[in-house]
């Protein structure tokens, strides 16, 4: 047994996936001439016809979805210039066209893993000594479409864990109309992009100091109007100009949800194909506000992207895109506070060390250095971190991930000074976390990984993945942790 192992107890809670959390998505066709076929097939039914065909579809789901059939009516809407006539179909025709175009997607059928914990902004009704915590989890599906979802738990006074149930049903927000942006901060991503030039400065020049997405697609559409007849380059700025735009959004949940109805499904161009691996850090700025961020990875089936969420109430989010030569790779986790008026975060810039960025503006990253190398057998593969750095009087603990011989991953640890992380001042030499025998087997094989641990009483409490199936928790004192690492340096 690993010597670190004797210290560290894993709990009896596992988190497995449940088939039957399914989200509504479009079904969509790849030609618009087959659409307008299936609607034409349903209006040539009857309204006996209809009502039958209803009554079967609404009984069977209606249970597992929220307000069905205002998500069938809106999908119909989306679906109206297909239609052969402008003839308005009678509302059971409408909502049985709807139907058509609509599947269920099991949002965790592959795996829920990869989580991180967080505490909780609702801290009332609890007993003495008791904390309620978030837990974010990956939940992956068919065609291995990656989204954000939710779980609660509560840690009483005496570090045991009671999990919530999850909700059977799952609901994606709704993008908040009218989205403001900031023409400085717009105008600076756009530089970092490349997308500089006269279109550009004569499309910010209709935008005001603040502006919303309208304002911006008209002040496009007038642009490129008046360059029609000329050379087409002006269009790769402004398709870039839109795809910005769309990758910088709000999303809204309804405020009726339970936190664990909440899925964040992929949004935006970068996300086509996944939200991966959010690290979640309840972040204290200099005046005490509290913001809850999360740095994730975006897939569009053929790059990865860093990018970050915000919100201080898990209602509404606010998805932001990073820039900078140091936004590189996966993996980043920010500090939980400013350090010298700086923010600060972990990366992994080259597949393989850990290194620590700084940056005045949470939006722009240009500063990163070196700090950890792959030293051990069990990390010789990479490094990487397992979550936002935890804030401790002995300094800045932070886990981390270790890939070694058979593509093992194992989680280790390491401490940073306090009022300068780039000096490492503790480190494991041994794995805290690797993979035992019930852990191995799975999506992929032999992993344990993190994206985020806590603090509560006197035990660090880490939720941790196994094999890209399940998820987890193990708990270690944390001065005995800090000891171990002091010592082991």
């Amino acid at each position: 047994m690993i010597e670190n192992e004797a210290a560290l107890e894993r709990l009896p809670i596992i988190i497995k996936p449940e088939l039957s959390r399914v989200l509504l998505r479009p079904f969509d066709f790849s030609n618009n001439e087959r659409i307008t076929k299936i609607m034409s097939r349903v209006m040539l039914l009857s309204i006996s016809e209809v009502e039958v065909l209803l009554e079967d579809i609404l009984k069977s789901f209606s249970s597992r979805h929220f307000k069905l059939e205002k998500k069938i009516l809106d999908r119909y809407e989306e679906l109206k210039p297909f239609s052969l006539t402008d003839e308005e179909p009678s509302d059971k025709h409408k909502l049985l066209i709807g139907s058509y175009f609509l599947s269920e997607y099991s949002l965790e059928a592959a795996a829920i893993f990869n989580p991180s914990m967080i505490l909780h902004p609702d801290q009332n009704d609890l007993p003495k000594g008791s904390s309620r915590y978030i837990i974010s989890l990956r939940s992956t599906g068919e065609g291995h479409i990656s989204s954000i979802s939710f779980r609660e738990c509560i840690l009483d006074e005496d570090a045991n864990i009671e999990l919530i149930p999850a909700s059977k049903i799952v609901q994606c927000p709704e993008p908040i109309e009218d989205q403001h942006y900031n023409k400085k901060t717009f105008s600076m991503k756009l530089f970092e992009l490349g997308l500089t030039g006269d279109f550009t400065n004569d499309v910010l020049s209709h935008l005001g100091h603040d502006f919303i997405r309208k304002e911006l697609d008209l002040a496009l559409d007038d642009e490129v109007i008046k360059r029609r007849g000329t050379n087409n380059r002006y269009l790769e700025s402004a398709e870039g100009i839109r795809v910005l735009a769309r990758s910088n959004f709000r999303v809204t949940f309804d405020s009726s949800l339970a936190l664990s109805e909440k899925v964040l499904f992929p949004h935006s161009p970068s996300q086509r194909k996944g939200i991966e691996d959010a690290r979640f850090v309840r972040f204290v700025d200099d005046d005490n506000s509290v913001t809850y961020y999360a740095t994730f990875t975006a897939y569009d089936g053929r790059v990865v992207l860093p990018e970050l969420l915000e919100t201080t109430d898990f209602q509404d989010f606010h998805i932001i895109t990073l820039n900078g030569k140091a936004v590189q790779n996966k993996g980043m986790a920010l500090f939980p506070r400013k350090i010298n008026k700086k923010y600060y975060m972990l990366s992994r810039q080259d597949n393989e060390n850990i290194f620590l960025m700084s940056s005045d503006n949470i939006h722009f990253w240009h500063e990163e250095k070196r700090i950890l190398q792959p030293t051990y057998p069990w990390q010789f593969v990479q490094l990487g971190n397992c979550g936002s750095p935890i804030e401790t009087k002995e300094g800045w603990l932070v886990l981390s991930h270790g890939v070694g011989p058979l593509r093992t991953y194992c989680i280790g640890a390491f401490l940073l000074d306090l009022e300068d992380p780039t000096k490492i001042i503790g480190r494991l030499r041994e794995p805290l976390i690797k993979p035992i025998a019930e852990e191995r087997e799975g999506y992929v094989p032999n992993v344990v990984y993190s994206c985020g641990a806590v603090i509560h009483n006197e035990y660090l409490f880490i939720p941790y993945a196994y094999s890209d199936v399940g998820s987890r928790f193990a708990k270690i004192n944390t001065k005995s942790l800090l000891k171990m690492l002091l010592e082991k340096k």
